[in-house]
């Protein structure tokens, strides 16, 4: 089965953020906007041994403010919503993740910015058309994280929550 591992943080105004999303995002209406901390892997490791590690992973590692801010492009002609508060944090939560049993599952092909994807264009072009339709975006988001998410990505894209870690 496939399997992430992510941040679906909760925002007052996270209509507009799904505003953006739907214009640009074919994952709208499959997966809420998240910050994905452990890539979606091929795994059959049990749900309950998957809980027990993370959680140890993730022992001592308090909540914390996420601040975001600003849509920018990325390889691949993705949109970006950037993490402005909360990326070391993020980038620790992510490093402790990946230790263990998902170990074997990190990509060491690119280099792990925490952001929150907010669309996938099909082409150079329309990703700069993106990127100049949003320039004025100036929404700025804050929450705090207190959970991480084990998310279950069934084959047609749909996502079930698998379980739920608190910080």
């Amino acid at each position: 089965m496939q399997r992430a591992i992510h941040i679906f943080p909760e925002f007052k105004n996270m209509n507009m953020i799904e505003g953006i999303r739907k214009k640009y995002d074919p994952l709208f209406g499959l997966v809420q906007p998240h910050i994905t901390l452990v890539f979606p892997f091929e795994s059959e490791i049990p749900s309950s041994i998957l809980e027990k590690n993370i959680k140890n992973a993730l022992a001592g590692v308090n909540p914390f403010p996420l601040y975001l801010k600003g849509i920018t492009g990325s390889l691949n002609n993705y949109l970006f919503l950037n993490v402005k508060k909360g990326n070391d944090n993020i980038i620790e939560l992510h490093d402790r993740l990946y230790s263990g049993p998902l170990f074997d599952f990190i990509s060491r092909k690119h280099t792990y910015f925490p952001h929150l994807t907010v669309g996938r264009l099909k082409n150079d072009n329309d990703l700069l058309n993106a990127i100049n339709d949003t320039r004025s975006f100036e929404e700025c988001f804050e929450t705090t994280v207190n959970e991480i998410t084990s998310e279950i990505i069934e084959s047609n894209g749909d996502s079930t929550f698998d379980f739920k870690v608190s910080l």
